[in-house]
Formats: structure tokens, sequence, C-alpha cells
């Protein structure tokens, strides 16, 4: 087993223990929590807490001081997932090979049990982070990647975009806030708990982003040229839905030549960190995706 391999299995352990705390039990909430635990624990691959982790790492900081944090962005990306699955956003039916929220327990409780997941994730970067770490800064981060300006901007514009002539610059615009931003975010949380200075944290706030908009881009790849059974969900969802993805506008093979450019301004970005192997570790693990 690499020293990737063993990091990304002790951030999984990690995050999951974190998640198991955090979130209420069925004898307290029934359904809700069936519903919040489901999509939290299908099978995530804890890529968003383990960034957090290694932008503590980068900066010299110490994991603990990111418990917070990297619980945090898992469920907020988790419930990312159970509204974009909902009939009224991309109307899908599986996650990871399971069956969607409101597939089980209905739409409205789709609704809440992803306002549930979203709104426990900052109570939980709030009290799940020491005192001493810049809390407020953190918070603010965290929203502004996740809010009109970040995530929820791009799932606008990506609605908005179905059956629209291919463009690159809209492509990019939507990929940058619905996926790069909260990768953006991960690392920025992660090297202000562990008290990077100003200008680390930005530098690894880039290469978060250009890690999230490859990922994207092999994400799109996938669903044109990857099977249903590896992906979880249906392949070719996304044709079908006349979404804009970056291989419709430039072709397969210009997409994966940009993913890879970006994942190699990544590794620049974060030259000379403490986490600079794993980050290029994590580089091509993302370029070679099957799932």
């Amino acid at each position: 087993m690499t020293d990737f391999s063993a990091f990304m299995a002790a951030a999984r352990e990690r995050v999951d223990a974190a998640l198991a705390e955090y979130l209420p039990s069925v004898a307290e909430r029934g359904d809700l929590a069936r519903a919040m635990h489901h999509i939290v624990f299908s099978g995530g691959k804890r890529l968003r807490p383990a960034l957090v982790e290694l932008g503590a790492l980068d900066v010299g900081g110490d994991l603990a001081r990111c418990k917070g944090a990297a619980a945090a962005v898992e469920l907020l990306h988790a419930y990312s997932l159970v509204h974009d699955d909902l009939p009224a956003m991309d109307d899908a039916r599986q996650r990871r090979g399971k069956p969607c929220v409101h597939v089980l327990w209905g739409d409205a409780m789709g609704v809440l049990a992803g306002d549930a997941l979203l709104t426990l994730a900052f109570e939980v970067l709030a009290r799940g982070t020491p005192a001493d770490a810049p809390v407020g800064e953190m918070t603010a981060v965290l929203a502004r990647h996740a809010g009109w300006a970040g995530m929820v901007g791009g799932q606008c514009d990506d609605l908005a975009a179905e059956g629209a002539v291919p463009d690159l610059e809209h492509v990019r615009r939507i990929h940058e806030g619905k996926t790069a931003a909260l990768l953006a975010a991960c690392v920025e949380l992660g090297a202000l708990a562990g008290g990077g200075d100003p200008a680390h944290v930005e530098r690894l706030g880039g290469a978060g982003r250009d890690l999230g908009l490859a990922f994207q881009i092999v994400d799109d790849l996938l669903d044109v040229e990857g099977e249903s059974a590896a992906l979880g969900k249906a392949a070719g969802a996304d044709a079908e839905a006349g979404k804009l993805t970056w291989p419709a506008v430039v072709g397969a093979a210009r997409a994966r030549a940009d993913a890879e450019q970006l994942v190699a301004d990544a590794l620049q970005r974060s030259r000379g960190g403490d986490a600079e192997a794993l980050i290029a570790a994590l580089g091509a693990k993302i370029l070679n995706r099957r799932s």
C-alpha cells in the first residue's frame, strides 16, 4: 500500500468516526436520522475531508485541529448530493449504487435531510474547531464557497445551461462553482485551522480550485466513457439531460489534456509545502479515476 493510500484510509477512518459522533441517532430523530445516515455513509471517497487534512499538514499543522472542518465539509457535500438528486434538480434515482434519499423517504424528506446536513455542518465547524483558530474566518470561507458565489451559484448556472450552445467559458464557470469552489474551501479550511499564513492559504486555495476543475472534467469524461455499475449512477445522464460538459465542448482528448494541465498547475502552486508529495499523489489519483 502506498503512503497516499495509507493516508486516505486513515483520513476516512478519522472522519467516519467524527461523523458518527456528530450525526443524530435514529432514536433521536427517526426517519430524518435514517436519511442523513443513508447518504453520509453510502460509500463516499471522503476526498473533501482528506483535502482539509492535506491543507493542515501542508502548513505544518496538527490534524486534531481540523477535525471539525473535515467533518463539516463532508456533511455539506452530503447535503448537496441529496438536493442535487431531487426531481426538481437532476432527477436521479441512484447515488453511489444505492437508491437516493428521496426515492426511499420522499421528496419532502430529501429537502429536509439536506437542510439538516447543511445546518449541522456549520454547527460542527464551530464546535469542533479549537477556540484559538480563526473560526469566524473559516465559517465565512465555507459559507462563501458553498453559497451563491460558489456551489449553489454553480448549480443554478448548470440548470440554466441545459440545452444551451456549448461554450468553454460557460462550462468553466459552472464547474468552478459546482465543484472547484468547495474543494478550494477544503484546503483553505485545513490551512487556516493548522495556522497557515495568508499567502500559503491563498496558494493552497488556488491549488484546490485547479484540482476541483480537473476532478469535474474527469467526472464529465467518466459520464461519457464509464459504465453505470462502476459509476454507481446512470452513465450518459449528462448528455441525456443536455448538460454543458467539458468534453461536449472540446472533445474527450482535449478534455483529458486540460485535466492533466490543471493538475500540473495545482502541483506548481503547492510546491514546497509539507504535504507536497501527498498532493501530487492526489492529483495522479484524480486523473486515473474510474468511478
